[in-house]
């Protein structure tokens, strides 16, 4: 935590100074201010300055694990009567991330000044989620926010555990692909130049190479000449690339290519719908309103095309109709969907069904990317395999023809 070096006024206007630790410098201030001392002076120290850009770069990133674990232990702590207060402050001297530690003095200093936890919660929206908040304060208007925590945490764990699985299954390729690019630039740059002198030293200066030879070496030459204008321009379009996908056009436009391509379809459509069934059931079980729900799932799904089925369900329930209707002629939804959530209206047991939905789209998860990553290793075999033998090819082929010379 930060320290600050201050300068202050007692009761009697004597000046007075010294340290203090905050999260920032209004809370500093507020903190003297609670002390019965008036700020005249208040800097923060430089070492502990530049441990803060330190943090800034590195951006405190709070792991999914840690929500979870101080979402169990809140649980626990006020399940068994602990006071709120007390139980933010007890977790906040013991977390180790120091992300969720800055974000928990925040979130204990709006508590004591009178906010409920669930408007403090939702000043951290990087840390806590729009499902997160919603179901705090659902639970707290019911009054049974030890309970909506276990939910939350049991949830949370189970969308970490899809977000391991995709990661799991795309570092494979991703490791395959650099391996490739570096290979490309570096056969061309060194290796395919010295294959060309060789073959120029053989057959002499008038000797006419394969045009797949002749092609390579072309494509050797050029990376060669102009390497310091290629590779930065290579390394400027995947950056820009990068960025564009994470905007909302981008994002839009892969999730739709994504559910067009026929061996990713069924892993995007699984991963969707399993976070659908896992936040709809648990802001339906926590007491949330179905549009409050709809919309909180819809910006929560992580899929763009999914967001808008969403809303636009939200919009058609608002007039009338039923969401297992709505559900049943999008086709982005499998039937299963539409029929368990039409029992679930029937019996009004919608969120318990849907934990049934879930479960069930989560094993499918599973198999689906075991299955694609099995996929993907034979095919990226195959693409190195490709590029190294038509190389292999380019030099093999002049060879043979001088062979073939030498023996007339």
């Amino acid at each position: 935590m930060p320290t600050f070096r201050y300068v202050a006024s007692n009761t009697q206007n004597k000046p007075v100074s010294g340290t203090i630790e905050a999260s920032d410098k209004s809370a500093a201030i507020a903190s003297l201010t609670n002390q019965e001392l008036r700020p005249i002076s208040i800097k923060e120290d430089s070492k502990t300055a530049s441990l803060s850009f330190k943090r800034l770069l590195r951006g405190d990133k709070v792991k999914s694990d840690d929500i979870v674990i101080f979402t169990r232990q809140l649980s626990a702590m006020v399940g068994a009567g602990v006071p709120l207060l007390r139980a933010l402050t007890s977790l906040e001297q013991h977390t180790d991330s120091q992300g969720l530690k800055t974000a928990l003095i925040a979130i204990k200093k709006d508590v004591q000044d009178g906010s409920p936890l669930a408007d403090a919660l939702g000043k951290h929206p990087r840390i806590f989620s729009d499902v997160y908040v919603n179901m705090v304060r659902a639970g707290e208007a019911a009054g049974i926010l030890d309970e909506i925590l276990k939910r939350l945490a049991l949830q949370q764990e189970k969308n970490a555990a899809i977000r391991k699985k995709v990661k799991s299954a795309m570092t494979y390729p991703m490791v395959l692909v650099v391996i490739t690019i570096l290979a490309f630039f570096g056969l061309m740059l060194f290796v395919i130049p010295q294959i060309g002198n060789i073959l120029s030293d053989l057959g002499g200066p008038d000797a006419e190479l394969p045009a797949l030879t002749q092609f390579m070496l072309g494509i050797s030459g050029f990376t060669a000449s102009y390497w310091f204008i290629i590779i930065p321009v290579f390394i400027g379009l995947v950056f820009l690339g990068l960025r564009y996908l994470r905007t909302r056009r981008g994002k839009a436009q892969l999730h739709r290519f994504a559910l067009k391509v026929p061996v990713l379809k069924g892993v995007v459509q699984k991963v969707a719908i399993a976070r659908f069934a896992q936040t709809f059931s648990a802001l339906m079980s926590a007491g949330v309103a179905v549009l409050e729900a709809l919309d909180v799932t819809a910006r929560s799904v992580g899929n763009v095309v999914y967001e808008e089925a969403l809303k636009k369900a939200a919009e058609e329930v608002k007039n009338g109709a039923t969401l297992s209707s709505v559900i049943e002629r999008n086709p982005l939804f499998p039937a299963i969907v539409s029929q368990m959530l039409a029992v679930g209206e029937e019996t009004g047991q919608t969120d318990t069904v849907l934990i049934k939905v879930a479960d069930f789209y989560q094993e499918e998860v599973d198999l689906a990317i075991d299955g694609v990553s099995a996929l993907i290793e034979p095919v990226m075999i195959i693409f190195m395999g490709a590029m190294v033998g038509l190389i292999a090819a380019s030099v093999m082929l002049p060879i043979a023809g001088l062979a073939q010379s030498i023996r007339q």
